[in-house]
């Protein structure tokens, strides 16, 4: 959509410009309008599409770390009592991401015209979750603002901290797995061939080893069909792809991640600790435990726990208990079910999500440490597996053929 950018002024008759995204400059205005201004200049803002431009638009995706970086000055400036719309436009003028950047221009000229800042958010729901939303919505509402932001900065943070320790824990191997299976394709394809060859020649008369026929075979698919597999390993990422956008599909993935040896424990636990760390938050802020599982639901990232939170949500419309739902399901401990009841029925829900919370990330932290030192041995097993067998299709049958000459 084109932007424009506009001069004027506001109710107060003070001098403003910004930016404002409108189908036309007839749109941009009455926009403007709709907010109260008095526009003196109304400008399309043309860019050429150089390559700088177009990689900004690839890679301008705003990260957790970008919005835990905005939302800590913006918890700080608030906190320092600067005015919120002059520490909107602080930050817009700071901030290196462009789209994050344009967002904040046009939030600060919204919060200027009289919007509140949770409906600013809101018309970013690619960059401002409904979960962060609500949080600033409850804060203007209790006018706690600014504690509201420094908990969201926090808990934004530690967020970032977690996907950080994950992202380091399954990188590490999906990265060895995917060179040893670029290298074996190689090797089957190009190197091998041309050794195996000679084994070829002396046919029937000599009884090769196993692990040599494995190689010859193998070999000669690769070979003669090395679109096939190209094409097959295109087609089931592709198959992928279509398969999480319906809901069996991602169902089915999802219960499949749980059930990965070890790495299942650590996506289960990451789960539980986006609950009980995003329910809590949540409730904290004065939402309703109907309207706080339905907010939780979006950040949750797993369709079997999804799908969990919606039984919940009848549940508790219903008038029974969150635990009385947690304690049919197989993916949530008893002890995670045990503490949610006493919180219900002491009514200190929230400070025992809290201690949920604190446990279940020493669990996952424990998990990845334990992953880590797991996988480096199990990789070099891996590794010395494959290279005995290649050794020993190549070398056996060289021996067989030295002691019959």
């Amino acid at each position: 959509m084109p932007q424009y950018r506009y001069k004027g002024l506001n109710r107060k008759r003070e001098e403003i410009e910004g930016i404002v995204e409108a189908e036309a400059d007839s749109a941009a205005g009455d926009i403007l309008l709709e907010r109260g201004f008095t526009i003196t200049e109304v400008k399309e803002i043309r860019k050429d599409l150089d390559l700088l431009s177009l990689l900004n638009m690839l890679l301008g995706r705003v990260s957790k770390k970008d919005l835990a970086i905005m939302l800590r000055q913006l918890s700080i400036l608030v906190s320092a009592a600067i005015p919120l719309v002059q520490a909107l436009r602080m930050l817009s003028e700071q901030t290196a991401k462009e789209k994050l950047r344009r967002a904040l221009t046009e939030i600060a000229s919204e919060v200027d015209g009289g919007s509140k800042l949770s409906s600013a958010f809101a018309r970013f729901p690619k960059i401002f979750s409904e979960y962060f939303i609500n949080m600033v919505r409850s804060g203007e509402t209790t006018g706690r603002l600014d504690e509201v932001l420094t908990y969201l900065a926090e808990q934004q943070e530690k967020d970032y901290d977690l996907q950080g320790k994950v992202i380091g824990a399954i990188s590490y191997p999906i990265f060895i797995i995917c060179v040893m299976v670029l290298v074996g394709f190689a090797m089957m394809t190009f190197v091998l061939p041309k050794m195996l060859e000679m084994f070829k020649q002396f046919g029937p008369d000599i009884k090769l080893p196993w692990t040599t026929r494995l190689l010859i075979t193998t070999s000669d698919f690769m070979n003669t069909y090395w679109w096939l597999v190209i094409l097959g390993f295109i087609g089931a990422v592709i198959g992928i792809m279509f398969l999480v956008r319906t809901h069996q599909g991602k169902l089915f993935l999802d219960r499949f991640k749980l059930s990965i040896p070890i790495f299942g424990l650590l996506f289960k636990n990451i789960a539980i600790v986006r609950f009980s760390r995003g329910f809590g938050t949540i409730l904290v802020g004065g939402v309703t435990i109907p309207m706080g599982l339905r907010i939780v639901r979006n950040i949750m990232g797993n369709s079997v726990f999804e799908d969990l939170i919606d039984e919940t949500i009848h549940e508790v419309e219903d008038g029974n208990s969150i635990s009385s739902a947690f304690g049919r399901s197989k993916v949530i401990p008893k002890m995670v079910t045990h503490m949610i009841a006493v919180g219900e029925q002491t009514g200190r829900l929230d400070d025992v999500l809290k201690k949920i919370t604190e446990f279940y990330v020493r669990e996952v932290n424990m998990t990845i440490e334990t992953t880590l030192s797991m996988v480096e041995p199990a990789i070099m097993v891996l590794l010395g597996v494959a290279v005995g067998v290649l050794v020993s299709g190549i070398l056996l049958p060289m021996y067989s053929l030295s002691s019959q000459m």
